[in-house]
């Protein structure tokens, strides 16, 4: 039968980008959310227990906080989207042999809007 074969399934999604789609769902709430409130906002039909497997993840690496607000089972993002950007930025330049480099690279590399941006911000 055709479309039912183990190769017609939709590519298999990386931890990394499951984490994220539980990050999005938080950071579109400002609510704390359950597992299953947060398998609900995910379109692509992951299990509940993948979901509660990778919030748990999140919740060791510091990125959620579990039972906010007396709502058990609960959790809220510990930083929002552009504050984990910044972080990641910060820890890879912290990693380069030569930041300055690095850093040279990442702004000769930004759009023109994004360039423009930045120079505001350092004015």
């Amino acid at each position: 039968m055709a479309g039912t074969g183990p190769h017609d399934r939709a590519p298999r999604r990386s931890a990394g980008m499951l984490e994220n789609e539980v990050l999005a769902a938080l950071w579109a709430t400002r609510d704390a959310l359950t597992p299953a409130e947060i398998q609900a906002e995910i379109d692509g039909g992951l299990a509940y227990n993948t979901v509660h497997t990778i919030l748990k993840r999140l919740y060791d690496k510091g990125l959620v906080l579990r039972d906010v607000d007396g709502r058990r089972g609960a959790y809220r993002p510990v930083k929002d989207a552009a504050e984990l950007a910044a972080t990641a930025m910060r820890q890879a330049l912290d990693r380069a042999p030569d930041p300055v480099a690095a850093l040279r690279h990442f702004v000769t590399g930004l759009d023109p809007q994004a360039k423009d941006a930045l120079r505001g911000l350092l004015s």
